[in-house]
């Protein structure tokens, strides 16, 4: 019997195949598909985190700059805390300087307060004298004087020389004794200037010193402030005996306002300058210059800088000339009665500051 042959390519082994075959490719689609799903998942995770990054950053950015501008402001704050902390070094520095000034100026003023309770003695022995003098006879006078106040303590005041200058402070301090009224009045109308006060006293004592000059002398009448006014027309030596000219200098003195500052030095070189020299010089004057030949450097002046301007003047002074100071004191200047006193003395002159009520 014919032995049966057996193939191995059957149906049923097809059939196998090709289910394993399906079964590997269903496997592979499965697989490939959750591959691709979690792919794109994290592809959207990793986005996400992008895009929150960049916006960090955005945000990081503008702070920065919000820092950055807080950094500038700050090192503006410092630089102007260091300029304040300088100004205020240089403020401290200057009080402390100013406050060495005042100690100085009450030293110097307890000094001078000692010398004239010194000199009262002495000073009273000599107005006793002067009073006692005899007095020039009305015939040798050009003009009478009758004032209201009690004077008799300055007739022995010698008026006499060959040629006189009367020298009358007419700056803005001669407008009142106080500080405050002086600023006051400084502004007020030109009719309430010239009826001020002290300024009438002082062109009283001009008229005053006006009648004790002998006939047969000369004269000169001078105002000053900034700088030096001449009350005659004609510049020069005057005749006394002249009543015209003695009239018109006195009636422009009346007429002159008080205003500005004083120059003591501007004054002394005019004095200098005249030829011949007068032989006695009346000063009717209030204080211490506040100016001198170079410009102030400030709007304020201090009691020390008054002092050198003083010393500055007085070596423009000729010498050998008597000066004569008729004060009318003014608050805030202690030195001034000392420096004037001092002058008057080493001059050979005389110093005299009058009541309210004179002449």
């Amino acid at each position: 019997m014919a032995r049966k042959r057996i193939s191995v390519f059957s149906l049923s082994f097809l059939d196998v195949m090709s289910c394993g075959f399906g079964a590997v490719v269903l496997v592979y689609l499965l697989i490939n598909h959750a591959t691709e799903v979690e792919y794109e998942r994290v592809n959207q995770d990793i986005l996400s985190e992008i895009r929150k990054l960049d916006y960090e950053v955005l945000v990081g950015k503008k702070d920065l700059v919000s820092i950055q501008d807080a950094i500038d402001e700050n090192a503006r704050d410092i630089d102007r805390s260091n300029q304040k902390r300088v100004s205020l070094n240089e403020t401290k520095d200057r009080q402390k300087r100013e406050l060495d000034e005042i100690e100085l100026a009450s030293i110097a003023e307890i000094e001078s307060l000692n010398a004239l309770k010194a000199d009262v003695k002495s000073r009273e022995e000599e107005v006793k004298r002067l009073q006692a003098a005899v007095k020039e006879g009305e015939g040798n006078k050009a003009r009478t004087f009758a004032g209201a106040g009690d004077r008799q303590y300055l007739t022995g005041l010698k008026v006499g020389g060959k040629r006189i200058l009367i020298a009358v402070d007419k700056s803005a301090s001669m407008l009142d004794e106080t500080l405050v009224n002086i600023l006051r009045r400084r502004n007020m109308s030109t009719e309430k200037r010239l009826a001020a006060p002290k300024w009438q006293r002082a062109i009283s004592t001009a008229n005053w010193l006006s009648a004790q000059m002998p006939l047969d002398s000369e004269f000169q009448f001078v105002s000053f402030d900034t700088e030096v006014h001449t009350l005659n027309t004609v510049e020069g030596w005057q005749e006394v005996a002249n009543k015209n000219s003695l009239s018109e200098a006195l009636d422009n003195l009346a007429t002159s306002i008080p205003e500005n500052g004083t120059n003591l030095e501007a004054l002394f070189t005019y004095i200098s300058n005249l030829s011949p020299l007068p032989d006695s010089i009346f000063l009717l004057v209030d204080g211490l210059p506040t100016l001198g030949a170079k410009a102030p450097r400030k709007g304020t002046i201090t009691g020390r800088n008054r002092m050198r301007l003083f010393n500055d003047a007085l070596r423009s002074l000729p010498p050998k000339v008597p000066m004569n100071v008729i004060m009318f004191p003014m608050e805030g200047d202690p030195m001034a009665a000392a420096s004037f006193w001092g002058l008057a003395v080493t001059t050979g002159g005389a110093f005299l500051s009058p009541s309210s009520d004179w002449p």
